[in-house]
């Protein structure tokens, strides 16, 4: 039986939240980026396949080095708990349900679908987990999606039943997440990561089969390990966000992953934001610091 842990003061493990999910997202975006390039060539079951067989054998292999299976008789029997393979099941639906979004829609439109997450978060923390979200606390999130829209400025007239789709696979990311809270916190974070990708590979691998193959070069074998890495570190880093502080406080800090992005695109492709990303930029700043100035005053 695990000894008790000393409580956590709320404040700090709110902020040890916002930091792990803020690094998370970052992971995320740069993931999502080498997908959305290596889609142009791959099939997308394929692809997810190949991602998730390569992220498998790295999580294995730091569970190992972690000492996770040192007692391997609780890692089979804490792998299988219902709590677990929920959360695995609704990740793999998610995954396949967004990516497919993600290679019909204008990467702007599916950005702005998906950072509505914070939004379903809030709302089924409220009802799930009897998280008290104060009016104050909702005006940040809306003020923060506006900020995420203003920076993305997604095309009316590309909207279609995909984006329909992106919601679908939104709204299941944040059950997901939310869920995760039910796990026993006995259970190691890389333990579920592991789980998850064992899932999501499966189900791509199965969908494969129909989806058709096309071989693929060293490069793009390189760059979908890359992209592994960066997609396990994301889960990794989401589980441990997931498991810390209130939901409705840490969901918001998702609104980040849009500055890592308009960095990244300036860093390799030299786009410059224009005066609506940049208002939409200092929304998000504002709203951090807003949110992060509440919960030191909630707090004190």
């Amino acid at each position: 039986m695990p000894l008790p842990q000393a409580p956590i003061n709320r404040l700090e493990a709110n902020r040890r939240g916002i930091a792990l999910m803020s690094l998370s997202i970052g992971a995320f975006i740069i993931n999502d980026a080498i997908v959305k390039y290596l889609s142009q060539s791959l099939g997308a079951t394929q692809l997810i396949f190949i991602r998730g067989a390569s992220s498998l054998l790295m999580l294995v292999c730091v569970a190992h080095a972690m000492g996770v299976f040192k007692n391997r008789s609780q890692v089979f029997k804490d792998f299988f708990q219902w709590p677990i393979q929920r959360r695995s099941i609704l990740d793999a639906c998610a995954s396949l349900i967004y990516l497919s979004a993600v290679f019909h829609l204008p990467l702007a439109n599916a950005t702005a679908i998906n950072m509505a997450t914070p939004i379903f978060i809030s709302l089924l923390a409220s009802f799930a987990l009897k998280e008290s979200i104060p009016f104050r606390r909702w005006l940040i999130i809306a003020t923060g999606f506006t900020g995420v829209l203003l920076i993305v400025q997604p095309a009316t007239d590309s909207f279609n039943i995909w984006a329909l789709v992106c919601v679908g696979g939104t709204l299941l990311h944040a059950i997901r997440d939310v869920l995760t809270r039910s796990i026993s916190s006995h259970i190691p974070s890389i333990l579920i990561t592991l789980s998850t990708a064992f899932t999501v590979t499966m189900a791509s691998g199965v969908l494969s089969i129909y989806g058709g193959w096309t071989r693929p070069s060293l490069i793009q074998l390189m760059w979908l390990a890359l992209s592994a890495v960066f997609l396990s570190l994301g889960h990794y880093l989401l589980i441990r966000s997931s498991r810390a502080g209130e939901m409705s406080v840490i969901a918001p800090f998702r609104y980040v992953g849009l500055i890592f992005a308009v960095v990244l695109g300036y860093a390799i492709w030299d786009d410059i934001p224009n005066w609506m990303a940049w208002l939409g930029i200092a929304l998000l700043v504002i709203t951090g610091i807003v949110m992060l100035r509440s919960i030191q005053k909630n707090n004190d």
